[in-house]
């Protein structure tokens, strides 16, 4: 796997053919979709995203699919 830089982050897998704005985009996603979101099946649960639209609430154990990269939609 490519090396991360410390200025770019995750998307310095990517060369610089891709541009700043298209990488910058995926940073900003990259980074959410692997913090923990609130679970739909237990107040203090949080879910963790396995892959895409597929979630685990950590505190239940319950496996279930819903949105790609976060479970809650961004306003």
């Amino acid at each position: 796997m490519a090396a991360k830089k410390k200025k770019i982050g995750a998307a310095g897998r990517y060369g610089a053919g891709y541009g700043r704005n298209v990488r910058f985009r995926l940073n900003t996603i990259e980074s959410s979709q692997r913090q923990t979101q609130p679970s739909p099946f237990h107040p203090t649960g949080r879910a963790k995203r396995i892959s895409a639209g597929i979630w685990k609430c950590l505190k239940t154990g319950k496996i279930f699919a819903g949105h790609a990269y976060y479970l809650k939609e961004k306003k």
